[in-house]
C-alpha cells in the first residue's frame, strides 16, 4: 500500500527518523530566530491544549520547571474543562503568580488548539485525546512553537507517519518536541537501562516479559443534552478512534521500555489475542479490556507482552529482562546474575519524573539545544497500534504491513452532532473487525 511518501519498511522508518532522538544537530548550525529559544532567565509563555487531569498536571509540571515559565492560554473542546483547569492551577500556592490566563485566553471548541497556538505562546502542551495530536502538533510546529506531547502520539499508522514528518520539520526549525513517555526521564530507570544497554550487565538480551496490568479507569457518564460526539469525547478512552485502545493509550509506557532496551528498533512481526471480559457494556465503547501480544525482533529476541484494565484483579507493571549473564527488573531498578546491582541513588520518593521531563524540556529551549523525542515516541506508539491490529484481526502481521496501513480512525469532519464512527467491538477473524493490511 502507499506510504504517504515516507517509506513503509523497518529500514525506511529508521532512515526517516534518524537524528530525532537527540535533536539539536541542526539547531546548532541554523540561524535560529530569537523567538525559538529564550535566555537563561527569560520568561517562556506556555499554552495548554487539553484540560483534563493529565493536561492540568502537565501544566503544573511546566510551571514547576522554572519560576520564569508562565501559563497564558488554555484550550479544550469543552469550556467547563478549560475553566476548571485554570481555577485548579490558580489554587496552587507555589505558582499562583505564574498563572496569567486572561478570560479572553480561555478557548473552547474544535479549533481551540489554533487559538492557543496563535495567542503568542512559546511552548504548547498537547494533552487532548490522542486522535487529535498529529493535527495539533503539525499546526504547532508550523507556527514555530516548542511542544510537550503527551503519550501516545497517534491512534493509527497515518497519524504516526504524520508525526514523523512533523518532528523532522521541528528539528529543521530548531524546535523542541518532548514526549510524555516519562520513564525515559526517571533517573533510576535511566541508570538501570544504561547498565543493561551500555555495560551489558546481563549480557545479550534473550527475551523480555512486559506487563501493564492495571484496574479500571474513570467514566464520566452521559447526559440527555449531550450529542454522541460530546459523549464520546468526554469518555474518549473507551473509543478506539479517540484513544487507540488502552494497549496504545496506557500500555505504550511498557512497550516503550521494551523498545528502549533494544535500541528502538522495530520488530519483524507479531501476533496476539484480546477481548472484553469485564467491560462488556455499551458504555465502554468498542475497546478491549485485555490484550496479549508476542513480538518477534531481529536476533531472535522475543517480547511477551500483556496489558489488562480489569477491576479486582492482580496488578503488575514491569519488564523482566532475561540475558545470557543475568536478569533485570526495570521498575524494581535491580539486576541479578553475574553483575548484581540495585539502585541506591537519590531517594525514590523524591523523584518526580513528570517534573524532570519538563525541566529538561525548558532547559533545552533556554540553552538553544532543543530536545527532539520524535523517533522513539513514534516507534513506541506504532508498537501499540501494531499489537492492537493483531488482536483485533486475529492475524499475524509484519511491521511493514502495519506501518504502511492506510486505515485512518475517526470521522472526516468534527461537529457537535450524532454523526460519529460506528461503535462496533472487533471480533478476531470476522470480516470488518479491523482492516487487515495488504
Amino acid at each position: 500500500m502507499a506510504s504517504s511518501g515516507i517509506g513503509t519498511s523497518r529500514r525506511n522508518f529508521l532512515k526517516s527518523s534518524t537524528g530525532l532522538a537527540v535533536g539539536a544537530s541542526l539547531a546548532n548550525t541554523l540561524a535560529i530566530p530569537r523567538t525559538v529559544h529564550a535566555g537563561a532567565n527569560e520568561s517562556l509563555r506556555v499554552g495548554l491544549i487539553g484540560c483534563g487531569g493529565r493536561g492540568t498536571a502537565a501544566a503544573e509540571n511546566a510551571l514547576n520547571a522554572s519560576k520564569d515559565n508562565v501559563l497564558v492560554a488554555v484550550g479544550d473542546a469543552f469550556p467547563d474543562a478549560a475553566e476548571r483547569s485554570v481555577e485548579l492551577l490558580r489554587r496552587r500556592e507555589s505558582s499562583q503568580e505564574q498563572v496569567l490566563v486572561d478570560k479572553d485566553h480561555v478557548f473552547s471548541g474544535f479549533d481551540a488548539y489554533k487559538q492557543v497556538i496563535d495567542s503568542g505562546v512559546d511552548v504548547v502542551i498537547l494533552a487532548e485525546p490522542t486522535h487529535f495530536r498529529p493535527q495539533h502538533l503539525a499546526y504547532a510546529v508550523e507556527a514555530g512553537k516548542h511542544s510537550f506531547v503527551e503519550k501516545p502520539i497517534a491512534v493509527d499508522a497515518p497519524g504516526v507517519r504524520s508525526i514523523i514528518d512533523t518532528c523532522k520539520k521541528a528539528e529543521e526549525k530548531g524546535l523542541a518536541v518532548v514526549s510524555g513517555l516519562c520513564w525515559r526521564y526517571h533517573p533510576a530507570v535511566r541508570e538501570t537501562m544504561r547498565r543493561i544497554i551500555e555495560d551489558k550487565a546481563i549480557g545479550d538480551i534473550v527475551s523480555i516479559r512486559s506487563c501493564y496490568n492495571a484496574g479500571s479507569l474513570w467514566h464520566r457518564g452521559d447526559k440527555p443534552d449531550w450529542s454522541r460526539m460530546e459523549y464520546e469525547i468526554r469518555n474518549w478512552i473507551y473509543f478506539c478512534w479517540l484513544s487507540g485502545d488502552h494497549i496504545v493509550e496506557q500500555a505504550v509506557h511498557s512497550l516503550d521500555k521494551s523498545a528502549w532496551l533494544q535500541g528502538d528498533i522495530q520488530p519483524l512481526r507479531a501476533f496476539g489475542t484480546g477481548g472484553r471480559q469485564q467491560r462488556t457494556g455499551s458504555e465502554y465503547g468498542d475497546i478491549y479490556d485485555h490484550h496479549t501480544v508476542f513480538y518477534e525482533y531481529p536476533n531472535n529476541v522475543h517480547v511477551s507482552f500483556m496489558c489488562r484494565q480489569q477491576q479486582d484483579c492482580s496488578n503488575y507493571v514491569d519488564e523482566l529482562v532475561l540475558g545470557t549473564k543475568g536478569s533485570a527488573n526495570i521498575l524494581n531498578f535491580q539486576i541479578e546474575g553475574e553483575n548484581p546491582w540495585k539502585y541506591s541513588g537519590a531517594d525514590l520518593n523524591s523523584i518526580n519524573m513528570y517534573d524532570i521531563e519538563h525541566a529538561e524540556l525548558f532547559k533545552s529551549i533556554r540553552e538553544g539545544r532543543p530536545i527532539n523525542n520524535g523517533q522513539y515516541m513514534a516507534n513506541s506508539t506504532m508498537l501499540g497500534i501494531m499489537g492492537r491490529m493483531c488482536t483485533y484481526t486475529g492475524q499475524e502481521l509484519t511491521w511493514d504491513q502495519c506501518f504502511a496501513s492506510e486505515e485512518r480512525l475517526g470521522p472526516a469532519e468534527y461537529a457537535w452532532s450524532d454523526n460519529v464512527p460506528e461503535c462496533k467491538v472487533p471480533i478476531p477473524g470476522r470480516k470488518g473487525a479491523s482492516k487487515k493490511p495488504a
